[in-house]
Formats: C-alpha cells, sequence, structure tokens
C-alpha cells in the first residue's frame, strides 16, 4: 500500500538559531546577572550589540557567538549597543 499523505513539513534542524535571544538569555550565556545585564544595556555598555525593540532588549545572536568564539567567521556584528543605528 502507497501512502497518499503529503509530505508534511519537517521540523527545523537543531543548527538553526534564532536571530535575537533576550537579554537575559545572553546575560546567562556571558555569566552576567540580570540586574547587571539590564544596567550595561541601558548604559550602552553591555559586551555586545544590543536592540532596543519597543520596551525590550533583544542581542543579536550573531554577535553574541562571535563574542564567545572569536574564531568564528561571522562578520562583526559585535557592535557596542551605543551604535544600534
Amino acid at each position: 500500500m502507497t501512502n497518499t499523505t503529503p509530505n508534511q513539513p519537517q521540523a527545523p534542524e537543531a543548527t538553526e538559531r534564532p536571530e535575537v535571544v533576550s537579554l537575559l538569555a545572553a546575560g546567562r550565556l556571558l555569566g552576567i546577572g540580570r540586574t547587571k545585564a539590564y544596567r550595561l544595556a541601558k548604559a550602552g555598555e553591555f559586551p555586545c550589540r544590543v536592540l532596543r525593540i519597543g520596551g525590550r532588549y533583544a542581542v543579536p545572536t550573531r554577535g553574541l557567538l562571535a563574542l564567545l568564539d572569536p574564531t568564528t567567521q561571522g562578520g562583526n556584528d559585535s557592535r557596542p549597543s551605543g551604535e544600534n543605528g
């Protein structure tokens, strides 16, 4: 018997990453606590680029990965948060 069910969308690959993560998630990866992460972001001193979207902060994954792994060849997205454009 043949399967007549159309191909179902496959689950995203494990290697796919979100474009941005929360400030808290980025802070945890860097060993920075919640209060200090927000303080650094507000002052424009977070170790990598931080985006302000409405009332929330978001950290681009590319810049965070470049900071955590300096051997990564992924462009320079690790600008300080004060240079958000």
